[in-house]
């Protein structure tokens, strides 16, 4: 660990899962290069601090209701954060600054993620330099420039032009836009325009990403956006020993199972921490499961199915296969399982998290979109990369069966992860000393010191 440099950086992280891990992550590398860290966060979701005991924690009274949460879908709940978080947000980085000077370490920098609208402004007002973290791909962000013109185009759309190819913005499908299955495009569309606002007027964008693999969108970003931008990922391989930034109570005895089964062989499933599915959907992918014939650890996380009696309606062979061949957990955690030798596929949502954690350990992966950006993240991972395949033909468990086989069992799995395990050394030489990431890390400290 370097000496303290006696300069204190204030992160607010959005309140899900997939975007505190970044920042927490991005609050240990910087810890570690000599900075203190204020983690200021909302009441919704907080963040556990006895996890980070050298981080000093601050929250905010954000009013948020947990029955209102539940008639949102995520769109709607950003909304309503950056409404309801505005003015607690201001009062508490106001009480921060008139307490430099004092025993705190001055404030270097805010380093805000990218969906708070309101936390430049703010921080303008009050003569703070605010950084903004972009938790999701350089791919993702530069195609959100181009929204206005798409959304003329391809939204709403029907779905006879699913298929359709996103002409300006190959090799995207108009199944891949993050606004066609919302059920309110036009909110969508006000937060990506927020969002390329609130990345113009700052001076300078943290990327959870790595030039190697992002270069020709990074190279665009750059010219359209005109703001200096750091890709320093995967921040994750820079914590050797990270703390669980998890909030959920992660299931270790998957680890123990995974050391009992041969090489490559399981499928590893998780949806992420917001995705939810029906009870049908549910078993088609547990006979789906079943059918493969291979090892699968599987992830249902409370809160995803909303019927959890499914298991004991199963059919018969289903519940013979976890006889040692399935495992299901509540949660996993995911890096180390990723790691794990056993492990051969992803079944992933595509969430960037989940996407950037596979391709630092050179695991393919099964694609099956959501919502969002993750469309986008998983067409890269399967037409760009090439590191992946779609769940093409939907939930369906004999459909199910024969892409986990191609990943696990046939000739094109062995060739995919030999483009993966190339894309895994890119990863891991990124930030080792001298890499791209590291010397973006070098940037960044440099940049946050510049600051006036």
């Amino acid at each position: 660990m370097n000496h303290r440099n006696d300069h204190r950086l204030i992160l607010f992280p959005l309140p899900f899962q997939g975007h505190i891990n970044p920042m927490l992550q991005l609050g240990r590398i910087l810890y570690a290069r000599g900075f203190s860290i204020t983690i200021l966060h909302t009441n919704f979701n907080a963040p556990d601090p006895s996890s980070h005991p050298h981080f000093a924690f601050r929250s905010i009274a954000d009013g948020v209701d947990q029955s209102e949460v539940a008639k949102l879908d995520v769109f709607g709940l950003i909304s309503l954060l950056n409404t309801q978080c505005a003015s607690p947000f201001e009062e508490s980085l106001r009480e921060m600054t008139s307490l430099q000077g004092g025993e705190a370490a001055p404030i270097a920098c805010l380093i805000s993620d990218s969906l708070f609208s309101f936390t430049c402004s703010v921080a303008e007002r009050l003569k703070v330099r605010a950084l903004m973290l972009r938790t999701g791909c350089a791919s993702c962000l530069y195609f959100y420039t181009k929204c206005p013109v798409l959304k003329e185009k391809y939204v709403p759309t029907h779905g006879s032009r699913l298929q359709e190819a996103v002409k300006e913005f190959p090799p995207l499908l108009v199944r891949d836009i993050p606004a066609v299955d919302s059920k309110e495009p036009e909110l969508l569309f006000r937060l990506l325009d927020d969002l390329i606002k609130t990345i113009k007027s700052s001076p300078g964008v943290i990327f959870n990403t790595f030039e190697e693999l992002e270069h020709p969108a990074l190279a665009s970003l750059r010219e359209v956006l005109s703001v200096p931008f750091f890709p320093i990922g995967p921040s994750h391989k820079f914590c050797v020993k990270s703390s669980s930034s998890s909030l959920l109570a992660e299931d270790r005895s998957c680890i123990s199972w995974l050391d009992k089964q041969p090489p490559k062989s399981v499928i590893y499933v998780s949806f992420g921490s917001l995705a939810a599915m029906n009870e049908a959907e549910i078993l088609e992918i547990a006979l789906g499961l079943a059918y493969s014939g291979q090892p699968f650890l599987w992830v249902v996380r409370p809160g995803s199915v909303h019927d959890l009696e499914w298991l004991e309606k199963s059919p018969s062979c289903f519940l013979e296969a976890l006889e040692g061949r399935g495992k299901i957990v509540k949660w996993a955690p995911q890096k180390e399982v990723l790691a794990h030798l056993a492990v051969g596929a992803f079944w992933t949502h595509n969430g960037w998290n989940s996407t950037l954690e596979s391709i630092s350990e050179g695991v393919p992966m099964l694609c099956m979109p959501c919502f969002a950006d993750q469309g986008v993240n998983a067409r890269y991972v399967s037409d760009v990369w090439r590191i992946g395949v779609h769940l093409n033909g939907g939930l369906e468990r004999e459909n199910i069966a024969r892409a986990i086989k191609r990943l696990l069992v046939e000739r094109e799995g062995e060739e995919i992860r030999e483009r993966a395990l190339v894309l895994k050394e890119k990863a891991s030489a990124s930030v080792r000393q001298g890499g791209s990431s590291y010397q973006a890390l070098d940037a960044l400290v440099n940049h946050i010191l510049s600051l006036k």
